[in-house]
């Protein structure tokens, strides 16, 4: 890899997986990190994850080559604003962010000639966030979706392509922005929504006594950053509110069944939720590679 200088601007949770990532991945790569918190920073050093941290993002930029993009939606674009003086010439930029369509159009709109962006999402995290999280956030045989733009140099994106499967990666998906927040808004962002709202309609705590494997897997999300959730859904909410229409659809045929004691239409329903479930880890297996 020619690039030898690394940048993370945004030490939380991702932004310290991504750091781990790379040292596990690349000898002899530079790594640096900006945050707003000199203690992660000095955590970060103090455990070999970074080799040198900095406040100021403008004293970082200059050195890197590549520039990982490890803040909240809502932080990107002032950020932008705020720095893209500060880039090296002919750098490169990506991101992590979960919602792709505003965030790829406003860095797109605001960068440098010289500087090119490969908007990216790798799809691993932790109901828990912040640096000292980092370590759980195993990005082994995880996806990872890109969203390239027409303006991206095809050494750049065979570049980002090259980190994203040493870093563990297993699958890498490229689509639109579009497509992906609508994709997203299913197989990620409805799940918290079903977890949280299975929660929230039992007030008795104590329910948890009757809980086994079926209620932890279905709830385990639902330990997640509120303000950080609330943030994804609200800027995705049209394709998030699709799903859960989409997804109310679904659960009021269960219930219509049910209602009914239509014990046939039930289990053929039930069976054709099975045979699906079986496709789609078939399909998963097929595809877990580099594809």
């Amino acid at each position: 890899m020619a690039i030898k200088t690394i940048g993370i601007a945004g030490l939380g949770l991702m932004g310290g997986a991504v750091a781990m990532a790379l040292r596990r991945a690349f000898t002899g790569v530079h790594v640096l990190a900006c945050d707003i918190d000199e203690n992660t920073l000095a955590s970060a050093k103090a455990d070999a994850v970074i080799d040198e941290g900095f406040v100021d993002a403008k004293a970082m930029l200059p050195q890197c080559g590549l520039v990982f993009l490890c803040l909240n939606p809502s932080v990107i674009p002032r950020f932008i604003v705020e720095n893209m003086r500060a880039f090296a010439p002919s750098s490169l930029i990506t991101d992590v962010a979960g919602v792709k369509t505003g965030v790829a159009s406003f860095i797109e709109a605001n960068l440098r000639a010289d500087v090119d962006y490969v908007p990216g999402h790798p799809m691993a995290g932790s109901e828990n966030g912040g640096y000292s999280e980092a370590k759980k956030c195993d990005f082994t045989g995880k996806n990872y979706i890109l969203t390239p733009l027409k303006r991206n140099k095809p050494e750049n994106l065979a570049l980002i392509r090259e980190i994203v499967y040493k870093m563990g990666f297993s699958r890498i998906t490229e689509t639109t922005p579009a497509e992906h927040d609508y994709a997203i808004a299913f197989t990620s962002q409805l799940c918290h929504v079903i977890a949280a709202a299975l929660i929230d309609c039992e007030q008795d705590s104590n329910i948890i006594r009757f809980g086994g494997g079926s209620f932890e897997d279905l709830t385990r999300i639902a330990l997640f950053n509120a303000a950080q959730w609330t943030e994804l859904f609200l800027e995705n909410s049209q394709s998030l509110l699709t799903r859960i229409v989409q997804f109310s659809a679904s659960l009021d045929k269960l219930k219509s069944l049910i209602e009914n004691g239509d014990r046939k239409g039930l289990q053929t329903c039930l069976q054709t939720v099975r045979e699906r479930k079986e496709q789609a880890e078939t399909v998963s297996i097929l595809h877990n590679g580099r594809c």
